[in-house]
């Protein structure tokens, strides 16, 4: 019995709830803090979030499995879909079906999990797809369902779920399980537990031909949002892309047994990491508006495009921060006139600089100016 699916208790998968009673404190801290901040957002700005959580998921949980997607593309697509934008830019289909699956899970996040949910999802993650015998739809194949790596007459198989027979049946339960457990199921469990708990049974089962690994993240998604009250995808994602050698491992470890104590502790970290960074992302948009505001009937065209671009990079800004050399490449600006503009930007307190000469770096300053004594 070398599977978690071949063990006599699954899926009764068992844990040590004391060692995640810090995770989960820390959590529902963390969440009143986030909610309580994301009523600071100006309209724009919610809708800034909206959309940057969506597309910066989309983006991130694709690229997990390899698939580097076109964020303008994914963008375009959502702001289509919520009816923000009537522009009609041709968007290709991994990066239409990806952000249609982020659009139906924002939108119906508060709702119970149901199989068309699912199915739809899979249509979508696969939409353009034409190698494959089951979309929308469980896999079928008798083969055996593994991954695997290494070389090909000598493969290394790191898991092998249940055979296809069984997953209709398998996914019931699962279905079953993950409503009855949530906040206001039949036998609700704690968010961060459940969550893990619903990612590691759902990539168990891997009841499609392929995408299991996004959809499994859009539950855990799911599952988390669902102990807010309130709907703010977090980037968890974004949070797992950062480690996703230790995601693999850590999956690889908790599908031997039912034990997923390690998995679960593993989890948590990573989705308290996923919520500082969404909550760094509104307290972003905060000072972004904050700061254009300030600067308000003060920048030339120039300035204003620069300072724009900057604000586009997000919480991070520009690695290293903004040279004179690149504010030239994204104004048009000569080199004389980027210095003047540049030294303008720090005097109104727009920006502020790090270096001498041509070593000199500028940062945005999203502070507010304090008041002279």
């Amino acid at each position: 019995m070398r599977w978690n699916w071949q063990q006599p208790d699954w899926p009764n998968f068992s844990w040590d709830p004391n060692q995640l009673i810090p995770f989960e404190q820390q959590f529902l801290r963390e969440t009143g803090i986030l909610i309580g901040t994301t009523r600071h957002l100006g309209k724009n700005a919610r809708t800034e979030l909206i959309v940057e959580g969506m597309s910066g998921e989309a983006v991130t949980t694709s690229e997990i499995e390899g698939e580097i997607l076109n964020r303008a593309s994914v963008q375009s697509s959502i702001q289509r879909q919520l009816g923000l934008t009537a522009h009609q830019r041709r968007v290709p289909p991994a990066e239409q079906g990806i952000s249609e699956l982020m659009v139906d899970l924002y939108r119906t996040i508060g709702q119970p999990l149901t199989e068309q949910t699912l199915f739809f999802w899979h249509k979508m993650v696969m939409l353009g797809r034409q190698d494959l015998q089951d979309i929308a739809r469980y896999r079928t194949s008798h083969q055996p369902m593994q991954i695997v790596s290494g070389i090909l007459y000598e493969p290394i198989v790191h898991f092998e779920a249940p055979p296809s027979l069984s997953v209709p049946s398998e996914m019931s339960r699962y279905i079953g399980w993950f409503n009855q457990t949530a906040p206001d199921g039949a036998q609700p469990l704690p968010a961060l537990t459940r969550a893990g708990l619903a990612h590691l049974y759902f990539e168990s089962i891997h009841p499609f031909e392929d995408g299991n690994g996004r959809i499994g993240r859009a539950i855990a998604e799911k599952a988390l949002v669902q102990s807010f009250g309130e709907t703010i995808l977090i980037a968890l994602g974004t949070a797992i892309l950062a480690h996703h050698r230790q995601y693999y491992d850590a999956l690889e470890a908790a599908n031997k047994h039912n034990n997923v104590t390690p998995w679960l502790v593993w989890f948590a970290q990573i989705s308290l990491e996923a919520q500082r960074r969404t909550t760094a992302q509104v307290e972003f948009l905060i000072a972004k508006t904050r700061l254009l505001d300030r600067l308000r009937n003060q920048l030339n065209q120039r300035q204003s495009k620069a300072i724009l671009r900057m604000l586009a990079e997000g919480p991070e800004g520009f690695k290293g921060g903004l040279s004179a050399s690149k504010y030239t490449v994204i104004t048009g600006a000569p080199a004389s006139t980027a210095t003047r503009d540049l030294a303008d930007l720090v005097k109104m307190g727009a920006l502020h600089r790090t270096g001498e000469h041509r070593h000199a770096r500028y940062h945005l300053n999203l502070e507010p100016p304090q008041p002279s004594s």
